[in-house]
């Protein structure tokens, strides 16, 4: 049994984030703090997306008033899975009241803002460190975007890599305009999440048909969808969002059977959400890849400290 306390934060995006999902302004979440008989203390940070099915920031609010003041690890195991920002934050905050250790360090990749702006704003990015950027696509003509790409790729230095995220705002046909540039290129990493979830064996054929590696994101979001995903046959790249994907002992069970190339990404958590992501992706991500992580800079500190 576990003493239980919870407080509400918001974090106001330094600029808006724009996606094929929308303008997103503020981050919503909340940091649970869990103690031991030991005295050891414990946290935890349930951060959910809605429109990426986890529960609402209402509904965990919920979750954690009914459970009160106290909480034990039978509560937490009947956590339901349509609540998987919460399953996380609940089993991570557990964990961390045996985990001395500060997180491992992994190089990151810097998120660049969509559009035109990605231009100026990589060299800070590269100055403090990253050497793998991100950028946004699908929320423009596919033209502009492409023409944009070009002038991207020609100023990031010959070492730099990039990876495309559609966030399946791609129709089949943008998506093959998209390939067939980029098979020209050799700095571009991989294309994230072309099309939407429902055209998964498009996908698949996508895959097959060009040498650009596809990650998927939306289509695993949770634990439960990437195991769909692997038996239909999905082979490549998985974008694991690990503080709404679920429980992660589920995550570290399945990885033991199965070999994965995880590259574990953001979703705009504080440091106690991304402490906990960056401990198991040293059991769990590819070393191949940056962790998706390098988001800090887009939000305004948190409003109190996290850890009193």
């Amino acid at each position: 049994m576990y003493d239980l306390k919870f407080r509400c934060y918001q974090r106001p995006f330094r600029q808006p984030l724009i996606t094929h999902h929308g303008t997103w302004k503020t981050r919503e979440g909340i940091i649970i703090h869990l103690r031991d008989s030991q005295g050891r203390n414990g946290w935890g940070e349930i951060a959910p997306i809605p429109g990426f099915g986890s529960e609402t920031l209402a509904a965990a609010v919920e979750l954690c008033q009914q459970f009160g003041k106290t909480v034990s690890d039978e509560n937490i195991a009947q956590i339901p899975d349509s609540y998987p920002a919460s399953q996380f934050a609940f089993e991570a905050a557990v964990t961390s009241l045996s985990i001395a250790q500060p997180p491992p360090q992994f190089p990151v990749a810097a998120l660049l803002p969509t559009g035109s702006a990605a231009l100026a704003a990589w060299p800070e990015a590269w100055q403090q460190g990253k050497r793998t950027f991100k950028w946004k696509i699908g929320v423009d003509a596919v033209e502009r975007e492409i023409k944009l790409l070009q002038q991207l790729l020609s100023h990031l230095p010959p070492t730099a890599k990039l990876r495309l995220d559609a966030n399946g705002g791609l129709t089949p046909k943008t998506a093959q305009i998209w390939l067939k540039r980029l098979e020209r290129t050799k700095k571009v990493e991989f294309l994230e999440q072309p099309l939407s979830p429902a055209e998964f064996d498009l996908m698949r054929e996508l895959q097959r048909q060009y040498t650009t590696p596809l990650a998927l994101d939306e289509s695993v979001t949770t634990i439960a969808q990437l195991q769909d995903c692997y038996h239909r046959g999905w082979r490549g790249i998985f974008i694991v969002k690990i503080a709404i994907a679920g429980f992660p002992h589920r995550l570290r069970q399945f990885c033991q059977k199965h070999p994965l190339t995880l590259v574990f990404s953001s979703v705009f958590e504080t440091e106690i959400a991304r402490n906990a992501a960056f401990h198991l992706a040293a059991e769990l991500a590819s070393p191949d890849y940056a962790l998706g992580f390098g988001t800090d800079s887009w939000l305004h500190p948190p409003p109190f400290p996290l850890k009193p």
